[in-house]
């Protein structure tokens, strides 16, 4: 099942019965439209993973500095394994050991609309993420308005995204939502609650 394949780099890293995060081995429920989810992810360095929902699995990317609300700001993202569509609500702490080791948060969560197009024909959000360009329009708790994903293959590693804010109605340069809003949207919890005994 390509799904499977999808998930194998995800499997190979964990052992979820340690670490506590989803096995992603269930056959992934109908899926309820194009959600997105942003985990404020606190291991070996604070960053912001950026997850869409596409074709059964969680796509994904590690934002260092995580997304911004202005449009100059071109935020580097990394492109990582797919993820199990249970991980959308996977909040915790991944004990020392297992790959990953931190705590996470959900930062932000909503749905999302396929922006991505071609001569002026929608390009399905698989074929976007592929051919290196996607564009979305965020519906989330933090985030709402157009985001740009872009392959740049700098430093030669064909991983490396950049994320950026599109000028549109809801760009704001001066809204600092990665510092001033560290808490989750579903727990209301923070990465450092999650370290509290």
């Amino acid at each position: 099942m390509a799904r499977d394949r999808r998930l194998a780099e995800y499997q190979s890293k964990r052992d979820s019965r340690a670490s506590g995060e989803p096995a992603g081995s269930r056959p992934a429920r109908r899926a309820r439209g194009n959600r997105f989810v942003i985990h404020r992810h606190d291991a070996s360095s604070l960053h912001f993973d950026f997850r869409l929902e596409v074709d059964g699995v969680l796509v994904s990317w590690a934002v260092p500095k995580g997304p911004s609300t202005d449009p100059r700001e071109k935020r580097l993202a990394t492109r990582t394994e797919d993820h199990p569509i249970e991980y959308i609500d996977f909040e915790g702490r991944i004990e020392e050991g297992n790959y990953g080791a931190g705590t996470v948060i959900v930062w932000d969560t909503g749905t999302y609309r396929n922006l991505s197009e071609h001569d002026g024909d929608e390009v399905p959000m698989g074929d976007a993420v592929a051919g290196g360009h996607a564009k979305v329009w965020l519906d989330g708790q933090k985030l709402r308005g157009g985001y740009a994903l872009t392959r740049t293959a700098m430093r030669g590693d064909q991983r490396n995204w950049l994320l950026v804010k599109v000028n549109d109605s809801e760009a704001d340069r001066r809204r600092r939502p990665v510092t001033t809003e560290p808490e989750s949207v579903l727990s209301g919890r923070t990465n450092e609650d999650l370290d509290r005994p």
